[in-house]
């Protein structure tokens, strides 16, 4: 029975990630509605009939189209998020209400089918019908759950729709809704805070808006006061090392809106989450009992970006609410801290949060094997190879955008030239001189993404030890890198077939301006060719300005696009031709791989 409630647990986590990761990158555009309709409605602050017309296309028709373009890539990129948008269109128009919930359905199934499509007749598509199949394929499949999403998905969701929004009057006429944070404040400490702000509350809150201009629920997840309290208390009470460190994290917390920051300190004493649950509760009262609202969704969750939602009858009722959420956290962690003389050092802090994260992936079913592999040492990693570091979390932004930047600061100050971005795990892609840098919790699905990548593991993206030991390893490579680059160099500008090296070549890679047309045929040729053999090489066709750097990759392209090529995939091999249908070109490629497999 226990290890079934684990099982329940992580289907329900990755499903929150899942709707947080299609709503999270979008964010922008929500923002520009609520600002819109803050600015232009006849209530706003400059009201303006023309331009205030934008908002009901924009709620309506703009917002689900995004989620369910971006809930199809997910599943099958470019081809995943037409298809998806195509059948968000289909439960937009066969409903009355903004259809966050069916684009949130409707998106990611679009991106399955067409992948399920692809999966069973890619192979069998005859040389020279690859773009005739993959638009028609795309437009019949998508047409197809449009009508669905019309007459079936869109009627129920709108029913569901209905459901949600009187079950969320009937809490808030009942006085009921700060026991939310009961729930929502131990959650948000356990990760799961995209997925309850953007999967739950922001598509509800949104609907809401739509009816009465402003909504509570903008603010049960983003109200910074309760971790404010718990960071006031131990710049107060506190010792040691969190002591020192939490008046930093005051700033980054309160004002750049990465509550994250807080997490690591309820963490390590566990009581704490009492005096958070206690600031949600008492600020969720406050908001409730004095008519307290935002416009639009507040991300990230900064008191900077919750005024700028909020509308003017709603300033004094959101001050008094963080003030109250603050205030009542404060006193309660205070309490606590005071009660522990015991002196939070680094080492406890660490030791604090290695148990919860222990913890967390045990709630999730991992055994001790998987805990052991997700540590992903330094000293595992093969850094010399290494051409760019990736941050990969749920949702590719708050903590990991830090996290990154702690990073490249220290490897600027290095001198270590390698780029260092930050992306949610649903956009991972495979790349063998890629370091992925991700939390314990999080690495078995960034090695189902990236199973080619290397890899290392912290518990805290914004504080950890890990970044100057990869630093460090960098530094006393680099020597050897740059070596190692300059003899590739020389490698790559070899378009003579004679000059290759195959037997490592894992992917071979048409590439071109569209990767549609001639490169697809060309793709399609060489593969029939390479089935004949042993050779267990994959062949697909792209656009140039999707490659990947892959030093396992032999890269296919026109003599006039071969720089453009080179500079996005430098490691890779090349081989330039005039015409992608040269079949000549292709039986060398096949006997050279033979002979060198």
């Amino acid at each position: 029975m226990a290890q079934g409630n684990k099982g329940v647990k992580a289907k329900v986590q990755q499903l929150g990630s899942n709707l947080s990761s299609m709503v999270m990158p979008n964010i922008g555009a929500f923002i520009a509605w609520g600002v819109i309709t803050a600015l232009f409605i006849p209530d706003g602050f400059l009201p303006n009939e023309q331009l205030a017309s934008m908002t009901d296309p924009m709620i309506t028709y703009l917002l689900p189209l995004l989620i369910g373009y971006t809930g199809g890539s997910m599943l099958h990129d470019q081809r995943g998020a037409v298809v998806g948008a195509i059948a968000t269109m289909g439960v937009i128009v066969g409903s009355d209400v903004p259809m966050f919930i069916g684009a949130m359905i409707m998106g990611p199934l679009g991106g399955w089918c067409v992948k399920k499509f692809d999966e069973k007749f890619s192979d069998k598509i005859r040389a020279g019908f690859e773009m005739l199949v993959n638009n028609f394929s795309s437009g019949l499949i998508g047409f197809a759950l449009a009508i669905i999403g019309y007459f079936a998905i869109g009627p129920l969701v709108s029913i569901l729709t209905e459901w949600l929004g009187l079950g969320v009057a009937a809490i808030i006429r009942a006085s009921l809704l700060p026991l939310a944070n009961i729930f929502i404040e131990p959650a948000k400490i356990l990760f799961l805070n995209n997925a309850i702000n953007h999967g739950i509350l922001t598509p509800l809150g949104t609907e809401q808006s739509v009816e009465t201009g402003k909504s509570i629920l903008f603010l049960l997840e983003a109200n910074p006061g309760p971790g404010l309290g718990v960071l006031l208390a131990f710049t107060v009470f506190g010792r040691g090392a969190a002591r020192s460190s939490a008046p930093g994290a005051i700033l980054i917390q309160f004002v750049g809106g990465i509550h994250e920051i807080y997490f690591p300190y309820v963490m390590m004493k566990p009581l704490l989450f009492l005096a958070v649950i206690a600031g949600g509760v008492s600020g969720t009262f406050t908001f409730q009992l004095l008519d307290a609202g935002l416009r639009a969704a507040a991300s990230p969750g900064s008191i900077i970006a919750i005024f700028g939602m909020a509308p003017p009858n709603s300033y004094v009722a959101i001050i008094a609410g963080v003030i109250v959420a603050t205030i009542v956290s404060f006193l309660v962690a205070m309490v606590i801290i005071k009660s522990d003389r015991s002196e939070a050092t680094e080492e406890d802090l660490a030791q604090q949060q290695a148990a919860v994260q222990s913890a967390k992936q045990e709630s999730k079913g991992q055994d001790q094997e998987t805990e052991a592999t997700a540590s992903g040492n330094v000293e595992n990693a093969e850094l010399h190879k290494v051409n760019q570091v990736v941050f990969a979390c749920d949702a590719g932004m708050g903590s990991s955008a830090m996290g990154a930047s702690v990073l490249r600061k220290k490897m600027k100050e290095a001198g270590i030239d390698i780029p260092v971005t930050n992306i949610s795990i649903g956009k991972l892609e495979d790349d063998a001189n890629k370091l992925v840098i991700t939390q314990n919790e999080l690495h078995n699905r960034a090695v189902q993404k990236a199973p080619s990548a290397e890899f290392v593991s912290v518990e805290n993206f914004m504080d950890s030890p890990r970044y100057g030991e990869i630093v460090e390893r960098m530094k006393n490579e680099t020597t050897q890198t740059q070596e190692q680059e300059t003899t590739s160099t020389d490698t790559n500008e070899t378009t003579d077939i004679e000059g290759l090296t195959l037997e490592n070549v894992k992917h071979i890679v048409f590439a071109c301006d569209a990767g549609m047309g001639s490169s697809a045929m060309g793709a399609s040729v060489l593969r029939n060719m390479l089935k004949k053999t042993e050779l267990n090489v994959d062949v697909t066709n792209i656009e140039i300005n999707q490659l990947d750097d892959d030093g396992q990759a032999l890269v296919i392209t026109q003599k006039e696009l071969y720089d453009r090529a080179h500079q996005q995939s430098p490691s890779a091999q090349f081989v330039t031709v005039d015409n992608f249908m040269d079949t000549e070109v292709y039986e060398e490629i096949v006997d050279r791989m033979e002979k060198q497999s």
